[in-house]
């Protein structure tokens, strides 16, 4: 008799089935039971607001959550960005999977590069961080761009640009990759330029927390590196008191020497909209062995941004 098989709790935009379904694999994998996929919209999947204005936290975890909790479905998976970064007790973070490519990208009219846009260019985003830091970029390199909000799925934002009414449009890489059109793709934005939102490119897989069976399953796929990464910026936003729609970006990434891990350095930023004051600094340090170890790695860069500045470029502070 086959094993009954497990629901996982998913959005329903073609980005998050695509990363579900590869949980979904690698699930059936370790279990040897099969998984089904459980489709649940998200306030954050039917509301026009932008973001910044729903309050971004949480609008599009809060429905699968629910689900979990009434038993509905078995295990959810999560963009990990789009997070609280308050855990319910209730609820466990069984595994973090190895992260994909974090860096932000452009999908540009006549495959420009971002150093190619012409004076003038519209650039849409809904992301506030990603407004700071390319109008940070623009005004050190005497560029004149206009940043345009905008909202939608990968198909909506990249039809912006093919039916002109904008030049260029930001996606984050990892989403591409995972739908398969990361060959739209016209420039990677370096780190350099734009950090990353806190968790991009990461995935959380979300249990209850008296699942022990399951959590000890799930936990195969967890990706330690990864975890100490995104613990550590994650600890950073939540120090800042930063909503995942606030201008913060940050990054953990790991200095390697040959095949030898040696440090992991955190960068963290924090600006206005439009790019008139950043606060951006970076500390660097042995590889958090544990999660208390990650986390105050990130509150102690999240301290220091504090000194120089960065509680008043917040805007409205998360609650």
């Amino acid at each position: 008799m086959t094993e009954k098989a497990l629901r996982l709790g998913t959005r329903r935009s073609k980005l998050a089935m695509a990363q579900s379904g590869q949980v979904a694999d690698a699930v059936s994998q370790v279990t040897g039971r099969p998984v089904e996929l459980v489709e649940i919209t998200t306030y954050g999947d039917v509301s026009r607001e932008h973001l910044a204005q729903i309050g971004g936290t949480g609008v599009f975890v809060a429905a699968l959550r629910e689900a979990l909790a009434r038993g509905e479905v078995d295990f959810a998976v999560h963009s990990l960005k789009d997070l609280p970064t308050t855990q319910p007790d209730e609820l466990v973070v069984a595994a973090i999977p190895e992260r994909e490519d974090p860096r932000d990208v452009i999908i540009a009219r006549d495959a420009l590069k971002l150093t190619d846009l012409p004076r003038g260019a519209r650039i849409g985003t809904g992301s506030p961080r990603r407004m700071a830091q390319l109008n940070a970029y623009a005004r050190s390199h005497g560029m004149d761009i206009e940043t345009v909000p905008i909202r939608g799925n990968v198909d909506t934002r990249i039809g912006y640009v093919t039916k002109g009414d904008l030049d260029a449009v930001v996606l984050a890489a990892a989403g591409l990759n995972r739908v398969g059109r990361s060959d739209e793709v016209t420039d990677f934005l370096s780190v350099d330029t734009v950090l990353p939102a806190p968790g991009q490119g990461a995935l959380a897989v979300e249990a209850t927390a008296d699942n022990a069976d399951l959590i000890a399953a799930l936990a195969q796929l967890d990706d330690p590196l990864t975890r100490a990464a995104v613990t550590a910026e994650r600890s950073l936003l939540a120090a800042l008191e930063a909503g995942c729609s606030a201008p913060v970006g940050a990054l953990a990434d790991l200095l390697v020497d040959g095949q030898i891990v040696k440090e992991m350095r955190l960068r963290g930023v924090v600006g206005t909209t439009d790019g008139s004051t950043l606060v951006q600094l970076s500390t660097t340090g042995p590889v958090p062995e544990t999660h208390e170890a990650a986390t105050a790695l990130g509150r102690e860069l999240a301290t220091e941004m504090l000194a120089q500045g960065a509680a008043g470029l917040m805007g409205e502070r998360a609650l």
